[in-house]
C-alpha cells in the first residue's frame, strides 16, 4: 500500500487525507474541505468557542488561523476570554495532573489550599494568573467608570493586551486573543457575567470599587451589535450565505450567536438577509438527550439557521484533538 509521504512541504494535511478515510475522521476531511472552498468563494467565517479550549492551549493553531485570515469573527465564553490571558501571563505557573482521574476529595482540597484551581489535567494558579489580571483590569475598570465610559468585556481585554503592561510567559504569537486585539477581531461574550472576572467585576461591583454596573456592556447590547455585524457583512454568493459558522462544543457561545439570523428574518423582518453558508461543529453531546448542543444542523432548519442546501458537518469527538487537525488542514500545514 502506498505510503503518504511525511517528507512533503505540508506533512499534517498529507497525513489527514491519506489516513482520514472514514466516520468522524472523513467528516473532518470533508469540513476542512469545505471549509476552505467557503472562503475561497469569497466567504468568511465565525468561529464559536466554548469548554475549556484557551486552557487547553488552543490558541497554538487558533492564532495562526486569525493571523492567515482565516477565521473573521469569535464568539467566545468568558472563560475562555480570560483563561487565553491567564496562561499567556502564568504559564510557567500552572500545574498539570496526569492522573487526575486518581484524586480523591482530600487530593482536591489540598490543591485548593494551594490555590490551584483544576480544569481536568490542569491546575490554573489563582495568584498568578486570576489576581494578577485581576489588578490590572480593575484599574480599567474604575478608570472608566470615573469617566463615564462602557465597554464590553473584550475591549477591556484588547485595551490591556495591546497596551504592553503584561510580562508574558509564552510566545504572544501563541496567544488567540492577542492575535484578535492585532486585528481588532469583531467578538462577542454573551454570558460573561459566569467566568472569573465577571465575578470579581460584581464583587468590585458590591464593594463600590465600581459605580456604575453598566461600565461592562450587556449581553443583550453584544446581540445589537452582532446584528449590526452580520446584517453589514452578511450576502449572498452562488445562493449561498458568504457568512460560515464554525462551532467548538455547544453551549452559550454557540447557541447565542446562531440565533441572529431567525431574529433578523422574523423579528425585525428583515427577509433579505442571508442565512449562514456553512456550518461545522465539533461536539460529544448526544442528541437523544434533548440539548441544544447536540441537535443535528438539519434540525437548525427548521428555527431558520440553516438552509436545505447549506455545508453542513458534525464531527463528534474531542475538540482537543480534532480542532488542531482541521486547522492545519485549512493552514495547509
Amino acid at each position: 500500500m502506498k505510503q503518504a509521504d511525511m517528507s512533503a512541504p505540508n506533512p499534517v494535511s498529507q497525513f489527514i487525507d491519506h489516513h482520514f478515510r472514514h466516520f468522524n475522521a472523513a467528516t473532518l476531511k470533508d469540513a476542512a474541505t469545505a471549509y476552505t472552498a467557503h472562503l475561497e468563494r469569497g466567504g468568511s467565517m465565525f468561529l464559536t468557542l466554548a469548554g475549556a479550549m484557551s486552557t487547553a492551549e488552543l490558541g497554538l493553531s487558533l492564532a495562526e488561523m486569525i493571523r492567515a485570515g482565516k477565521i473573521h469573527a469569535i464568539c467566545c465564553t468568558g472563560a475562555n476570554l480570560e483563561e487565553d490571558v491567564f496562561n499567556l501571563v502564568a504559564h510557567n505557573h500552572y500545574k498539570r495532573i496526569p492522573h487526575y482521574r486518581d484524586l480523591t476529595p482530600a487530593d482536591e482540597q489540598a490543591l485548593l489550599e494551594k490555590h490551584l484551581n483544576r480544569v481536568t489535567d490542569t491546575c490554573i494558579p489563582e495568584m498568578e494568573a486570576m489576581r494578577r489580571i485581576e489588578s490590572v483590569v480593575l484599574d480599567e475598570w474604575v478608570a472608566a467608570d470615573a469617566a463615564g465610559e462602557r465597554r464590553f468585556p473584550h475591549e477591556f481585554m484588547y485595551r490591556i493586551l495591546l497596551s504592553g503592561k503584561l510580562e508574558t510567559q509564552i510566545d504572544p504569537g501563541d496567544s488567540w486573543l492577542l492575535a484578535a486585539a492585532e486585528r481588532n477581531l469583531p467578538m462577542f461574550v454573551p454570558g460573561w457575567e459566569d467566568s472569573t472576572l465577571g465575578n470579581m467585576f460584581t464583587g468590585h461591583c458590591i464593594s463600590g470599587d465600581v459605580k456604575n454596573v453598566h461600565t461592562v456592556r450587556t449581553g443583550i447590547e453584544y446581540m445589537i451589535a452582532l446584528a449590526e455585524w452580520y446584517t453589514a457583512n452578511a450576502r449572498d454568493i452562488q445562493g449561498l450565505g458568504s457568512i460560515g459558522f464554525f462551532q467548538i462544543a455547544g453551549g452559550i457561545a454557540g447557541d447565542f450567536p446562531i440565533c441572529v439570523v431567525p431574529m433578523l428574518h422574523q423579528d425585525l423582518q428583515r427577509p433579505e438577509v442571508p442565512l449562514w453558508g456553512y456550518f461545522c461543529q465539533i461536539s460529544d453531546s448526544t442528541t437523544s438527550y434533548g440539548s441544544y448542543s447536540g441537535a443535528i444542523p438539519n434540525e437548525k432548519i427548521t428555527w431558520g439557521k440553516l438552509g436545505v442546501h447549506t455545508p453542513k458537518f458534525v464531527i463528534e469527538s474531542d475538540a482537543s484533538i480534532v480542532a488542531p487537525l482541521l486547522f492545519a488542514r485549512v493552514l495547509g500545514w
